[in-house]
């Protein structure tokens, strides 16, 4: 049976069985937990550190009422983060190239933003409709337009985040399948492929953390507009 490159971004499942849940949930189980000991250990104190850095950098822009948001914005950093390399794992199934999922996480938080917005200021929230100082005849237009472009905003961070990743995973399983090709016939060029792959994982490990710290970034920009 021949086999797509896009059978990789298809959700397994046993038995009928979709396992898309199992791999949302092994990545919680990963991280170790605080305990009552006055010293813990390396894995911990560093894992305590770049959340408690990660937090303070997040949370700095955002007045007091933004800053009820930290708990659910570091938990999604470390969701995103921990799913993402694991995908990068062979054998493996990443759920954040499923836009469906992306979506369900995206819409959601960035409609909570809004809903924020026009509740504590409504009318501020309402004023990014419409700059200051727009000339008469333009305002249905800029209002149009605005009204548009924050309507795309959950699309962008969704899509960004699965064509990210996507795009990571195809041209990684491209490369290898030309360097296992290539290797009865010029070893030297199959080597060359190797080491290209070997760059490229390491510049996916980068994508993986980057695109994660990128979604709740955003969120926070959004965020900082209705707080």
């Amino acid at each position: 049976m021949n086999l797509s490159f896009f059978d990789q971004f298809m959700s397994p499942t046993l038995m009928g069985i979709p396992l898309i849940t199992l791999a949302i949930s092994i990545p919680w189980l990963l991280l170790p937990t605080p305990t009552n000991r006055w010293l813990n250990n390396r894995v911990i104190t560093l894992q305590s550190w770049f959340i408690n850095r990660f937090t303070q950098q997040l949370m700095q822009p955002l007045n007091q009422g933004g800053h009820k948001w930290a708990v659910l914005l570091t938990a999604m950093m470390l969701f995103l983060i921990t799913i993402n390399l694991l995908g990068l794992l062979p054998y493996t199934f990443t759920p954040t190239t499923q836009l469906s999922m992306n979506m369900g996480f995206a819409i959601p938080l960035w409609l909570a933003t809004v809903l924020v917005g026009l509740r504590n200021q409504p009318t501020t929230s309402l004023g990014h409709l419409l700059p200051e100082g727009t000339p008469g005849p333009l305002i249905p237009i800029l209002i149009i337009i605005e009204t548009i472009s924050l309507f795309i905003r959950p699309i962008a961070l969704g899509v960004r985040l699965t064509a990210n990743l996507t795009a990571g995973h195809l041209l990684m399983q491209l490369i290898a399948t030309a360097a296992f090709v290539v290797w009865p016939i010029m070893p030297a060029v199959a080597a060359l492929t190797f080491t290209v792959l070997f760059l490229l994982t390491l510049l996916e490990l980068a994508v993986a953390m980057i695109q994660a710290y990128v979604f709740v970034l955003l969120l926070s920009l959004y965020l900082q507009e209705n707080v």
